[in-house]
């Protein structure tokens, strides 16, 4: 009797070591299935996030002895971590541009910047009142404006620029991955 409930005990072990071999954990589990990995901070990488403050040095390397290589002056840049060490992240920007920044001076509210390739300055994305390209316009953004996600179906995002509020076609965006699905609020 011990022996088969031993047995029983050895069988429902073998079974959990494996399931955890195969499938992994949950989290790393969510972190393959957008071809991730996590930081050390457990965190995946890359990720996109935003600069918190006005005013941010950006350097060469992981530490305030490293040089500064330029100054962001705009709160709320979209901005992807791309890499991180101890409390600092290397970060990418639209054009990018890459160096690295205090983790404290980045927040993560997702935020993004329409078509900042466009080189034609003239071009006006159409922001629409629901997401179908027959919804009624709400307005007509310019290329290189920031504004704050709301939610992302992975077609359109519902965003707010400069206090208006409407939905724009995702890949017309910079600071959101293609196909990426952001909860509404």
């Amino acid at each position: 009797m011990k022996k088969s409930c031993r047995f029983r005990v050895l069988m429902l072990a073998c079974i959990l070591i494996a399931k955890v071999i195969v499938l992994g954990s949950p989290r790393l589990l969510h972190a393959q299935t957008f071809n991730q990995n996590l930081g050390p901070s457990g965190l995946p990488l890359p990720r996109f996030a935003s600069i918190k403050p006005t005013r941010v040095n950006v350097r060469v390397g992981p530490g305030s002895n490293y040089s500064i290589i330029f100054t962001y002056k705009k709160k709320g840049l979209p901005i992807e971590i791309i890499q991180e060490y101890d409390q600092w992240r290397k970060i990418r920007d639209a054009e990018g541009d890459e160096g690295w920044v205090y983790q404290s001076l980045l927040s993560g509210k997702r935020t993004a910047i329409t078509i900042p390739w466009q080189k034609d300055k003239t071009k006006r994305l159409m922001l629409r009142k629901k997401p179908t390209d027959n919804a009624q316009l709400v307005a007509e953004v310019e290329p290189n404006v920031i504004g704050n996600i709301h939610q992302c179906d992975g077609q359109w995002c519902e965003i707010t620029l400069n206090n208006v509020h409407g939905w724009l076609h995702q890949p017309q965006l910079w600071g959101i991955y293609p196909d990426e699905k952001i909860k509404g609020w």
